[in-house]
């Protein structure tokens, strides 16, 4: 999948590919280094530097990144005497070490830009500056400690800490956010640089999905290059999927999508990738006068800014409307200009605007921006041949053991498990006195969520979200006279990833209490009996060579809505070569696995908020992550990705665990088959952004339709084309009262059987259907594999 998203990427005009180096991967165990498969750092560089990219090497260790402990190995929290990030030596130690590691590794083969390889920056840690407050003195310390270990490695390239105000030189502190136009760097010897663009949020569970507008992306990346940008990246141009366990937390979802030009499964997401490439195309154009000059800045009014750079090549200029409502006129050099609000106009050469940031001219996707795109996906019922294994609750074997008083859940388990069951035994004379069988029961746990069984019967369930972590269940319960066994399953979804001290936030339960009328029992400090992971998972059900494991049954009549229930089928995956999604949206809360691979944690049963959504998002104004929010009401989540390479001919293993009770009978597994792209053009609009040439005059040059497949799809149909004065927008085009003649059979001619092609927006190709109008031409094509 790398070559295809790189080659997406270049074509999209980036000139750089940024990566992290997750150390717990790497390192899984303490002097055990593992860089296979899609963790094969070298081939990864490598394969940039074949596309002709440059890379940028993120190595921290620190990543963020919603990745499960922010990218730190769980063996380092149990070294003696270890704080993180900090003037510690243990952890100064370790971080070195893998340090040198990696940057031995490069230089080995040759991969940095001095030894003719492909990267040309590194970075070390990774936005301390946002809690380097907390850690006072040793905070101080640690980042001139870092600093100069990075340096001494000798890497040749220059080294970047990113949201880092003191970073001492000659390490460069970068910029990380939604805008970076006002950032300026601590040194005038450093160049204004941005790290981290974020092209969208990332998905929790039990939240909406942000998404970010594409006009206001592309008005962020303009503004910082109009004043005096040099380097800019996207977090995300392609977030991809945290298979597995790696995605962090707390419940950060499986997919990472992050609303990136590059969606999840590697399909371009229009207009949002087409009309960045024509920002990148207008911002190469004016290169040179970049390169060679500082910027002139000029006010043209309230909220009217231009930025000029002058060589002795020419000149080029930015205007930008930094208003949040109004729409302006405005005059520059002695010509007039529109500039939509919130927007930046791009002039190459002083004189005409071949780009606004706000006028959308490039494909989209049909279907809205606020929903989903309007696709033709192909599904595949999974084989109804069930099998299924309703696993032992509590302790399952002699594994388990007794300890007094309720344990912390990761200094237990250490990570090798989502899962830690406490269990109770309490009989109901002792406790209640009174030998009465009701009572309530109040579980507080710091997350991330937990069932409650008393005497293996489901009794309540409780659960924490993204930005608090800890819940409380409180459920009336009824015992029965003599021995009740209570059993706790306390489950993490993703270890904490940021902030101060956030490797030693603790999960699981701490407190549980029994009360009747008048008698409050606090059972915490009681012996408690403990067992790591589940049944399912000592028995490796999840594996291939687990699926004739005896212990499945099979029968006519399939268990649904059960709790800690596994289920094992197969399904025939569909012809091509596009990647699969398994759609889990008759499904509680759980994991899944194909062919022995986990393709991630799923919660359908977690709902969004059902109010905070709306159809449309102004672009306009700043953007922050609840801005534009999206699916309110619904799961974050259904569709699980199942990477093409993961799946082979014939049958295919899908394996769950449900925790809380789903129907499997209604999953599905689905491929994209078609996908309607669309544009809609004006005469008035400007022509592509790479027909301006020098010295030319734009305004002789007819604006033009240009729609394009993924690779390997051609045009199989023209849904709708309409020249004159088209109503609605993409996916709801209508005819208006002026329309031409013959336009749907004309652009069937251009279209039909390519991958790509362009029709001019002129009475010359159309005719004149109503003189003294201004005209349009929309057109939406399908688009097949």
């Amino acid at each position: 999948m790398w070559p295809e998203l790189i080659r997406k990427s270049k074509e999209g005009g980036l000139d750089v590919i940024e990566t992290y180096v997750f150390w717990n991967y790497h390192e899984p165990v303490r002097g055990q280094y593992y860089f296979q498969g899609r963790f094969d750092l070298v081939r990864f560089v490598k394969t940039v530097q074949q596309a002709g990219l440059f890379v940028h090497l993120r190595i921290g260790p620190y990543a963020c990144a919603e990745w499960n402990y922010g990218g730190f190995p769980i063996w380092l929290h149990f070294i003696p005497g270890i704080q993180f990030r900090t003037t510690n030596t243990p952890f100064q130690n370790e971080m070195l070490r893998f340090l040198a590691k990696i940057v031995n590794i490069m230089k080995d083969e040759n991969l940095f830009a001095s030894q003719g390889g492909p990267i040309i920056l590194s970075q070390v840690e990774n936005e301390y500056g946002n809690v380097e407050w907390a850690y006072g003195i040793g905070g101080i310390l640690y980042v001139n400690w870092a600093a100069s270990v990075a340096v001494a490695l000798n890497t040749t390239v220059p080294w970047v800490m990113c949201q880092q105000e003191d970073a001492p030189d000659p390490v460069i502190n970068t910029c990380n956010g939604f805008y970076c136009d006002r950032f300026t760097p601590n040194s005038p010897s450093k160049p204004k640089m941005w790290t981290e663009n974020y092209s969208g949020w990332f998905l929790s569970f039990g939240y909406a999905i942000p998404f970010r507008p594409v006009e206001d992306l592309a008005f962020s990346v303009a503004r910082f290059f109009e004043t005096g940008g040099t380097f800019q990246n996207y977090y995300m141009y392609f977030g991809g999927t945290n298979f597995g366990r790696t995605a962090g937390g707390p419940l950060v979802a499986t997919s990472y999508d992050y609303d990136a030009p590059i969606d999840e499964y590697g399909f371009l997401r229009q207009p949002k990738w087409s009309h960045l490439r024509d920002l990148h195309v207008a911002i190469k154009l004016c290169e040179k006068q970049l390169v060679n000059s500082d910027p002139i800045y000029m006010s043209l009014g309230v909220d009217i800014e231009a930025h000029i750079y002058n060589d002795s090549s020419g000149c080029a200029a930015f205007l930008a409307n930094i208003g949040h409502n109004l729409d302006k006129n405005v005059s520059f050099n002695g010509n007039s200009y529109a500039l939509p609000a919130w927007s930046v106009s791009i002039l190459p050469d002083c004189k005409n605007v071949i780009y606004n940031t706000a006028k959308i001219l490039s494909q989209k996707t049909a279907g809205d921006p606020g929903h989903e795109p309007k696709i033709n996906v192909e599904d595949f019922l999974a084989l109804p041949m069930w099998k299924w294994y309703k696993e032992e609750i509590g302790s399952w074997n002699n594994n388990s053991f007794v300890k007094r008083g309720l344990l912390e859940q990761i200094n237990t388990t250490r990570d090798t498990s989502d899962y830690l069951w406490y269990s109770i035994s309490i009989t109901v004379d002792e406790v209640l006195r009174a030998n009465k069988k009701e009572a309530f029961i109040h579980v507080k746990s710091l997350g991330h969520a937990a069932l409650l069984f008393v005497n293996k019967r489901l009794a309540g369930i409780g659960y924490g979200n993204h930005d608090e972590a800890s819940f409380t269940i409180q459920k009336q319960i009824t015992l029965h006279g003599g021995n009740n066994v209570v059993n706790l399953l306390s489950m993490t979804i993703g270890l904490q990833n940021y902030g101060p001290w956030f490797d030693v936030a603790g999960t699981g339960i701490f407190s549980v209490s029994l009360a009747s009328i008048n008698v409050i029992e606090d059972l915490s400090s009681r012996e408690w009996t403990y067992q790591i992971g589940t049944e399912g998972e000592s028995l490796e059900l999840d594996k291939e060579s687990q699926a004739n494991n005896p212990v499945w049954t099979s029968g006519y009549i399939l268990p649904i809505n059960r709790s800690l229930i596994w289920y094992t089928t197969s399904f025939i995956a569909p012809d091509g070569n596009g990647p699969l999604a398994l759609n889990l949206s008759s499904m509680g809360k759980g994991q899944a696995w194909v062919n022995g691979k986990s393709i991630g944690r799923y919660w359908s049963a977690y709902l969004s908020p059902a109010m905070g959504c709306s159809r449309q998002c102004d672009y306009r104004g700043p953007y922050d992550a609840n801005k534009c929010l999206k699916k309110c009401g619904q799961p974050a989540q259904v569709l699980y990705h199942i990477p093409r390479s993961w799946v082979h001919p014939g049958e295919n293993l899908i394996v769950l665990h449900e925790e809380l009770g789903g129907d499997p009978s209604r999953i599905t597994v689905s491929t994209r088959k078609g996908q309607y792209v669309c544009a809609h053009v004006s005469e008035s609009d400007l022509p592509p952004v790479d027909s301006w040439k020098m010295n030319a005059n734009v305004q002789f040059v007819d604006p033009e339709i240009r729609l394009a497949c993924d690779r390997g799809w051609k045009f199989a149909s023209i849904t709708f084309a309409s020249f004159g004065t088209p109503q609605g927008q993409c996916g709801e085009f209508s005819h208006g009262t002026c329309k031409a003649d013959g336009v749907l059979q004309l652009v069937q001619e251009v279209c039909i059987g390519k991958e790509s092609c362009a029709v001019p927006v002129s009475i010359q190709k159309f005719g004149d259907p109503c003189e003294g109008v201004v005209k349009s031409l929309a057109v939406e094509a399908l688009c097949i594999v």
